[in-house]
């Protein structure tokens, strides 16, 4: 029998793999997407403004703003994440809440004046696909985004408006076509303000930080590759902050999980300060395994940066490291990807680190092959 091929391997080995060929391990080029984001974001923002255009999309502006009572996002992991940003990006904006549900259900208290935002990058999703048939019974207000599958067959069955995007990636992959569609679609029905101002800022710095961040830019320059060497063999716990970074937190732990098939754990400012901060108090071994990603959003609220530096000196000999990652720009679309995009490539590059492929991902596979012959 063979041996399990070795997973581990020494840092000065690793290292050298993020500056040599990437294309031995990332087989399905993943890196392709990353250094394309921009455009990806170009092409999302022109999927949602095309579907402005639709028959179906133009009875939803006879309804005025105020006769919506909530939003509820329907999706599970990669599909559901354009939710959780969406939710702390607009949330000083949003006259009515937004509630993300990752789940076979929806709540009571969705109705006929609920917006529901059904989304399923395969349009598969067995959760996310329960969900949307009860939001059709109880008669709330559909919109689906998915790239086909058997959600788009509800569309074409229950003549709801379909946003479709394409088809071929990964979801955790296919964030911008998550994301942007969406905040369109909130635009546009006047739920909130325009966004040219945001998007201008956000394109003009994306290639900025791909340039820093991409695989072209050595190690020593690069601070995702510095930030993937440092975090190699720990454990990461990433921290965010209520508000913007908390969907952002989210996705960092999750691109994690699923690009570098390595445990990582997330929490946000204040919330943490009440019950996780205990947890540092005795010395122990787990503690010094433990790497804290903290996000700081530069142009945050002066008390959050002031419990994060408490903390840092409460905790900061406790655990093994403390990084700090800062936002970039000054609007809030820009200091949202600022950090999304720097998570997304540390992920990326850990991956490589420990020697696997990150676009696939097993054990998700074999459980809903397990879940299918269960009927």
């Amino acid at each position: 029998m063979k041996e399990a091929p070795k997973t581990e391997i020494d840092l000065a080995e690793a290292k050298k793999i993020l500056d040599g060929n990437l294309s031995e391990l990332d087989r399905d080029k993943m890196i392709s997407l990353l250094e394309n984001f921009t455009e990806k974001v170009k092409d999302s923002w022109r999927v949602g403004e095309e579907f402005l255009l639709t028959p179906q999309f133009s009875d939803f502006l006879s309804f005025s703003p105020a006769r919506w009572k909530n939003i509820l996002v329907l999706g599970m992991g990669g599909s559901a994440i354009g939710g959780d940003l969406l939710s702390g990006y607009l949330a000083e904006e949003l006259p009515i809440p937004l509630m993300v549900i990752c789940g076979y259900n929806l709540p009571r208290f969705g109705g006929e004046d609920s917006l529901v935002l059904a989304v399923s990058y395969s349009g598969n999703t067995e959760e996310t696909i329960s969900a949307l048939q009860k939001s059709l019974e109880a008669k709330a207000k559909v919109i689906a985004l998915t790239s086909g599958g058997k959600m788009a067959e509800l569309a074409t069955e229950y003549h709801f408006p379909l946003l479709k995007v394409p088809t071929g990636i990964q979801p955790r992959a296919a964030l911008p076509y998550l994301f942007f569609p969406l905040l369109k679609v909130l635009e546009k029905i006047g739920l909130i303000s325009k966004r040219e101002e945001e998007i201008r800022e956000l394109l003009d710095i994306l290639p900025v930080l791909c340039r820093e961040y991409g695989s072209g830019s050595p190690l020593e320059d690069n601070l995702a590759k510095k930030i993937a060497v440092s975090l190699y063999q720990y454990l990461p716990l990433v921290y965010g902050s209520e508000g913007l970074l908390e969907g952002v937190a989210k996705r960092w732990k999750t691109q994690i999980n699923e690009n570098s098939k390595w445990p990582c754990f997330w929490n946000v400012f204040s919330e943490l300060n009440h019950n996780e901060l205990v947890g540092y108090e005795l010395e122990n071994k787990i503690n010094r395994q433990v790497k804290i990603v903290y996000l700081e959003d530069e142009e945050g609220p002066l008390r959050l940066k002031q419990r994060q530096e408490i903390t840092q000196r409460i905790i900061g000999d406790k655990v093994s490291e403390f990084i700090t990652c800062s936002t970039r720009g000054k609007g809030k679309l820009a200091r949202l990807f600022s950090l999304i995009y720097l998570g997304d490539l540390v992920s990326y590059y850990l991956a490589l680190m420990n020697r696997v492929d990150p676009s696939p991902v097993v054990s998700v596979e074999k459980l809903k092959r397990e879940l299918a012959q269960l009927g």
